[in-house]
Order: structure tokens, then sequence, then C-alpha cells
């Protein structure tokens, strides 16, 4: 592949970024003016609805050369030793000092399963190299055992092909590996889980505590079902009085209650994925004056002549007092920003009070 050809798909990469930048902005933006009532279910988990977590070791296999390395003093000579272990179990004996192979990695494989979820039941989980591999694409997880606990009973086990996103040429192009996959649907509980008593459930836990949502949520709940039905208990809990509204038992006026609907005030927030390359933000969220300088690249925002961002000499951007996120992140893409700068960039923002909103990096 030529130069110019890798530098025109690194170019395509970064437009791309910029796209889901401007898309999901302002799809947000739609949905922010025709704001509608949200289930409570969506805003709430049920007390003692604790998910169970689940791990694993297992051995990716099936991939092209970019497995652990094994062929050195220092290599993963873990994998070899399970390699050799695996082959065991069919009795084919082979020494692990013998086996040299590229395309074997060692990985930890998560999951988080409902508490409810019954023998057979599939749930997807998460790979991830616990080696020096160089990639997982293309591979096929062995049959592994999940536990709950050190030294517990496997209550799942996970099998299959591995899924890598699509971007992932992109990305490795610009310095990220795939070391990191999953598999939709890949696990299966295999065992009775450590399962709460449903009926037992007297309390709506808030997924963010607070005491205003908290306080709507009691009285729209009081409102329909009945005065006394719900009570704050603090920022992050609803009681619920154990009462049979319309029939069918506590579990069906809890059905009825995670349907009802409430209006939310949304939080503003700014998400920014730094291995997808995309930001979602409010499409209404405005920037105030700052200045960031990072690894060679200065951001201004202050009085401009043009209304839209300008790139000057070197690294320098300036984008002007009131500018949108989005037009920033075209900015930003525009000179070819990595995005875990940008997302260094925008948390630097927040702190010198230029951007009025969460900023959540993952």
């Amino acid at each position: 592949m030529t130069a110019s050809r890798r530098v025109r798909r690194r170019v395509a990469g970064f437009a791309g970024f910029a796209g889901c930048v401007v898309l999901a902005a302002s799809c947000l933006g739609t949905q922010a003016a025709h704001a509608q009532g949200v289930p409570i279910r969506d805003l709430v988990i049920d007390d003692q609805g604790v998910p169970v977590r689940l791990v694993g070791y297992g051995l990716v296999t099936g991939l092209s050369g970019t497995g652990d390395n094994t062929n050195s003093a220092r290599g993963s000579q873990q994998t070899v030793q399970s390699v050799a272990n695996l082959l065991r179990r069919f009795d084919v004996i082979v020494p692990a000092e013998f086996l040299r192979t590229r395309n074997v990695a060692a990985v930890l494989v998560t999951a988080e399963v409902s508490p409810y979820l019954r023998p057979g039941g599939r749930f997807e989980v998460q790979v991830a190299s616990v080696g020096d591999a160089r990639s997982l694409r293309g591979g096929v997880l062995w049959m592994t055992p999940l536990i709950a606990e050190v030294g517990g009973q496997p209550l799942a086990s996970a099998q299959g092909p591995l899924y890598v996103d699509e971007q992932d040429a992109v990305r490795r192009r610009i310095g990220f590996n795939a070391t990191s996959s999953r598999i939709a649907g890949g696990g299966v509980i295999e065992a009775d889980l450590p399962r709460p008593q449903f009926a037992a459930s007297t309390r709506l836990i808030l997924r963010e505590p607070d005491i205003g949502l908290a306080s709507r949520i009691a009285a729209v709940i009081d409102s329909v079902v009945g005065e006394g039905t719900a009570k704050v208990e603090d920022p992050g809990a609803i009681t619920l009085a154990a009462r049979d509204s319309g029939g069918g038992g506590p579990a069906a006026t809890l059905a009825r209650i995670r349907d009802l609907k409430i209006e939310v005030a949304r939080v503003a927030r700014i998400v920014i994925d730094q291995r997808q390359g995309t930001i979602v933000a409010g499409g209404d969220l405005t920037l105030g004056p700052g200045v960031v300088s990072i690894q060679g690249l200065t951001l201004s925002i202050g009085p401009a002549p043009a209304d839209t961002a300008q790139q000057g000499p070197g690294g320098q951007v300036r984008v002007p007092t009131g500018a949108t996120v989005q037009q920033l992140a075209a900015a930003l893409s525009a000179v070819r920003t990595p995005a875990h700068q940008v997302a260094q960039i925008f948390e630097a923002l927040k702190q010198v009070g230029a951007i009025s909103a969460e900023v959540v990096a993952r």
C-alpha cells in the first residue's frame, strides 16, 4: 500500500469520527426538543437485583499469527502450559517446551448476568487478552468455565467466535490493537445462580441518586396507585408499601409502577468513547472562553471575527465563544487530533468552566 493511500484512509477515518460527532449531536438535539415521559423502569433497578459477575480464564484459537509470543524465554509461558493442559484432556501428551505457536492467545472472559437468569439462558461475554497478543480478530474462544468467586464451582460457560468492531482496521493504523472483543450470546448458564426473593423487593433503587427525581417518582406513584404507596427513603431509594392494586399480587403492582412515566430534567452531558472515536452531546451545548494546550496542540476559545472554527499555524485551533460542541469536535478532527486527546481537551474545558456539562470519557 502506498503512503498516499494510507494517508487517504487515515483522513477518511477521522472524517468518519467528525461525522459521528455531528450526527449524534443533532439527533440528541432533536430528542431534547421533543422530550417525552420516561418509564420509571428506565430510571431505577429493583432492590436486591444485583447482577452476578462471572469471570473465567480461557484460550482463543484460530488466530492468524497474531497470538501470544511463545518463541522466547520471556514469552507468554502460561499460554504454552494452557495449550499443553488442553491437549492432555484428549490424551495427547506434548511437552510444553516443544510447543511454539502464535495462533493461540490466553484471555480473561468476564460477564454480568441477572440473578433471575435460569440454566440454559444465554448472555454476552467480554474477552480480553492477558498476554502479548497483537490481535484477537478471527479467533474462536475455547469452552471456558465461568465462576463467581475464586475457588467456587462453575456457574456458566462461554465459547464461540469473537466479534471485533469493523473499525478495527482503521484503529490499528492509528495505534490501536484489537486485543479485546465480545461474543453476543456466547455465555450459557449451567447452574442455579444465587437468586434473591422477588416478592421481598419493596424498594426502588435509583440508577443515579437524586433527591428531586426520587420525590417526583414517589409523587407519580402515589397519584396513580394510591396515597402513601411510595416514600422517599434517601436520594437513592424509594420504599414501596406492600399493597395489591387492581389484583394480581405484589408482582403485578410492581410491574404497573415500573410502567408509569415521569418527566425527567435531562442533565447536560458529553460522552466520549476513546476506542470508537465518537462523541455524543446535546445539540445546544455551547463553549465559553478558555485556552487549552496539550501535546503540541493549542485550543483557544474567545472572540473571533469568523463565525466558524479556524485552524492556525502549526497545532493551533481557534473557535469563537458560543460555538457548539460539534463545531469544536469538527475543528479538532480537521487537525487529526486523536480521540484520547479530544477526551483530555474536553475534560480540561470542564475544569476551567468553559463547558457547563458533565464530561464522561470511556
